[in-house]
């Protein structure tokens, strides 16, 4: 007799049912770690709050030759490719005439500054007075006063540093920046507030905008006029007058040059004292482009105290003498007269004429005219873009009025500027005419202006935005959903988890082989008995 052993299928059944149930529940473990995982770490990464560190302010006073302005700016605390995005959030201009004029009192020169200052005050929360940094920049009058009597220039100087001293700021000093300076600051401002150097692409990120050339600067102050435009590499011109400038991640090549005594204020004491040079008499004068029936007295002291007229003080010159001048409104006359201002001169080592024997390379592209510019255009009811005919005929226009029509006729009457806009805009015109060489198909492409969306164009804001390369931006602060101790606690227990079902997985992978590996061999013992 033969006995056969055999399993009972119902035996078979229930073990094999029994051993799945340890891999299906590591599996459920294992994929619900994984998802865990994946989760968390999502989460982390992508939900986290950014914190930005903030606004940081500075305050940059203009010290012009006419007058003081103080401007306070703003900007984030992390930057732009290590340039601030600058905004003008005010603007002061401080009473009185600039700082050059208390040569002879450098100790009342800040006084001047308190009501503005107080108003810069209010605009920068109390916690941050004492890092925001201030600066002052002093251009042409000083400049001028710096050539004249050094020593006065330099009390001056020292009186606003001692009144800064006493305020909560961070004052960065006083300093005399260079015509050069000037004009490149110019540039700047008025590149980066037309969209030059950033604009917002869909994502409101800040990028380079594509194919956008920069445009020209044109700046007339009360001493001294500054052009800057981009050039090529290279150019054939003296090395002074090129430079580099690094803005957001750029390196920029610039052709700018500043012309001292050639700003409209200087000019205008310039063409006075010609006109009494020309003069058959001393004490009366006529001037072609005062308005008719205009007249004022001058003293001898008041044209001829500046370093910009003092090679042509009549004989016998004495600064108490009184002149009288009386306008005649002559706006042909006084286009001629102008022009003396602008006498040709050789250019050095070329055969051709230059404006104060300086060569520069031809205008082109578009280029912003502020300050003086814009104010003389406006005063001649024009602003933006226009033709040379259209300046000229009102030009010839506001020229030829009575002085007892200009009050109706400017929105704002001042007799100082009123009755010197028929000069400026003769002197405008020679100057970008025979100085800069502007033609009549170029002339339109210069446009007047005097802010874009509420900020000045001026060299202050370009100043801030480059000293904003020297401040340390601040990093911004990440805040996120999960604490980093929980995080990663959750991480290294879910990934134990997984770690271990993937071990217990493996172990009865091999366990479930070396079973069937016995099974096998049981199975052959018994077919062989």
């Amino acid at each position: 007799m033969f006995t056969v052993l055999t399993r009972q299928p119902c035996e078979q059944a229930g073990l094999k049912a029994l051993s799945r149930t340890p891999v299906v529940i590591a599996l459920v473990v294992l994929i619900v770690s994984v998802v865990v995982l994946v989760a968390i770490t999502l989460i982390q990464i992508h939900q986290q709050e950014v914190l930005v560190p903030g606004l940081k302010y500075g305050i940059v006073l203009d010290a012009g030759s006419s007058r003081t302005t103080v401007y306070v700016y703003q900007w984030p605390a992390e930057k732009e490719n290590n340039t601030g995005v600058v905004n003008q959030t005010s603007k002061c201009s401080v009473r009185g005439s600039g700082i050059s004029s208390y040569g002879k009192n450098p100790q009342d020169a800040p006084k001047a500054f308190e009501d503005c200052i107080q108003k810069a005050k209010a605009k920068i929360p109390a916690h941050l007075l004492g890092s925001t940094h201030v600066y002052l920049g002093a251009t042409a009058g000083m400049r001028l006063l710096r050539l004249q009597n050094e020593t006065a220039a330099n009390e001056v100087l020292a009186s606003i540093q001692n009144y800064f001293e006493s305020q909560p700021f961070d004052f960065r000093g006083a300093q005399i920046i260079s015509g050069q300076e000037e004009g490149l600051y110019g540039w700047i401002t008025a590149n980066y507030l037309m969209g030059n150097f950033l604009e917002k692409d869909l994502w409101r990120m800040w990028v380079r905008p594509h194919g956008v050339d920069t445009t020209g600067a044109l700046d007339l102050g009360g001493a001294s006029t500054q052009i800057s435009f981009a050039v090529g590499e290279k150019v054939e011109l003296n090395t002074s007058d090129i430079i580099k400038v690094s803005l957001y991640g750029y390196v920029y090549t610039l052709y700018t040059r500043s012309f001292q005594c050639y700003g409209r204020n200087e000019a205008e004491k310039r063409f006075l004292a010609i006109l009494l040079q020309n003069s058959t008499t001393d004490t009366s004068v006529t001037n072609p482009c005062y308005p008719r029936s205009y007249v004022t007295n001058f003293s001898m002291g008041r044209l001829f105290d500046s370093l910009c007229t003092e090679d042509l003080r009549p004989g016998g010159y004495d600064p108490d003498d009184t002149i009288t001048f009386e306008g005649t409104g002559d706006p042909f006359l006084c286009r001629v007269k102008v022009a003396s201002l602008f006498a040709p001169r050789a250019c050095h080592d070329r055969e051709t004429y230059c404006f104060d024997s300086i060569y520069q390379p031809e205008v082109k592209g578009s280029f912003v005219a502020f300050a003086g510019f814009y104010y003389t255009a406006n005063a001649l009811n024009l602003t933006g873009s226009f033709s040379l005919s259209a300046f000229n005929a009102s030009t010839w226009d506001f020229c030829s009025q009575d002085w007892s029509q200009l009050p109706q006729l400017l929105p704002q009457f001042d007799e100082l500027y009123a009755r010197s806009y028929c000069f400026s805009a003769h002197y405008i015109y020679h100057l970008l005419v025979n100085g800069y060489k502007f033609t009549e198909d170029t002339w339109p492409q210069i446009h007047f202006k005097k802010e874009v969306e509420n900020s000045s164009i001026a060299w202050s804001l370009g100043y801030m935005l480059t000293l904003t390369n020297q401040i340390p931006a601040e990093i911004p602060l990440i805040r996120l959903p999960l604490k980093l101790p929980t995080f990663m606690s959750l991480l290294a227990f879910f990934t134990g988890v997984a770690l271990l079902c993937l071990a217990f997985l493996v172990y009865l992978y091999v366990m479930s082989k070396n079973q069937r590996r016995s099974q096998h061999a049981l199975d052959h013992a018994v077919d062989s008995e």
